[in-house]
């Protein structure tokens, strides 16, 4: 029942995935959370986010964010990095990540998400049946909702934790 919520991988950044070896691998598109994945909640886009969406656009790979945010957040941090976006994205329903993908013009098999939770990025990349990546969150300091969900994330976590130590 927990390996629904199991990300693919777990790493401590966003910015520590090697993409330009997913590139070579076929990859070609990546969707992204924003808020405690890219920056700090309801952060613009700062100059390390700039310089990583120049790189898949540099490699010529597709990127979307998805958002279960409102408009006005998500369209400005996509213009600030120059990407497609969809906000009120329901996730963790498979709706939005399908259409990001139709967005980018990629495959569940060409396409990767990166996310900061289980419960909303991971579970619903893996229902669409895309690779996912969760991150460490960046800020500690998160809405109520958010830090309520973070106590049953936890747990999640040991397991997958104990599997990954037991293969």
């Amino acid at each position: 029942m927990l390996k629904r919520f199991y990300p693919r991988h777990y790493v401590s950044s966003a910015y520590m995935i090697p993409y330009e070896k997913l590139y070579e691998k076929g990859i070609r598109g990546v969707i992204f959370d924003v808020d405690n994945t890219l920056v700090p909640h309801d952060a613009p886009a700062d100059d390390r986010a700039k310089a990583l969406f120049g790189r898949f656009h540099h490699m010529g790979m597709e990127t979307c964010l998805l958002s279960n945010n409102r408009e006005p957040r998500v369209a400005a941090f996509a213009e600030e990095v120059g990407t497609k976006y969809i906000f009120k994205g329901n996730k963790p329903s498979r709706k939005g990540y399908v259409k990001a993908m139709n967005l980018m013009g990629t495959t569940t098999d060409s396409t990767i998400f990166v996310g900061d939770q289980l419960f909303t990025d991971i579970w619903g990349a893996n229902r669409a049946g895309i690779e996912s990546y969760l991150t460490k969150p960046i800020d500690p300091r998160e809405e109520i909702q958010i830090v309520l969900k973070r106590v049953p994330e936890k747990a999640v976590l040991y397991f997958y934790g104990r599997k990954r130590r037991n293969r």
